[in-house]
């Protein structure tokens, strides 16, 4: 069965310059066993994303494919991490999506991240255990 893999890059910026990066990675991978995932790029056809309500709306459908368990892999690509990106991962990590970075450049900083959204979860997970235990 093929992977379906979510191309985190960024978009915000030079959109035209960022989409082209997009097409150029899914066009790169896509073959029998890896389908590159990468719905933002549809929504950008009828969103505009320097309009705040319509990238939050765009936001919030990718959101639902993290959440549901649509994708098998997050490969971050790019430039730099964007806010857009460090949701992306934050939601990799809540939902235990496995992540490989395919720009070393970025390796440090998602390392961070990572670390950062891990502690988070045990934070969250302990909270949890402790007003289970107090009820």
């Amino acid at each position: 069965m093929p992977k379906l893999v979510y191309i985190a890059h960024q978009v915000s910026g030079n959109i035209e310059e960022n989409i082209n990066s997009i097409l150029r990675i899914c066009r790169e991978i896509h073959t029998p066993e890896i389908i590159p995932v990468a719905p933002y790029l549809v929504a950008l056809k009828y969103l505009n994303d320097h309009i705040v309500e319509e990238r939050t709306l765009g936001i919030a459908a990718n959101r639902e494919f993290f959440k549901r368990g649509l994708i098998d892999e997050v490969w971050v690509y790019g430039g730099k991490i964007s806010s857009g990106m460090r949701e992306e991962i934050r939601l990799s990590v809540q939902h235990h999506i496995p992540i490989i970075c395919k720009n070393q450049d970025l390796q440090s900083d998602l390392e961070i991240l990572l670390k950062e959204f891990r502690a988070e979860l045990v934070k969250e997970l302990d909270k949890t255990l402790e007003n289970l235990g107090s009820g």
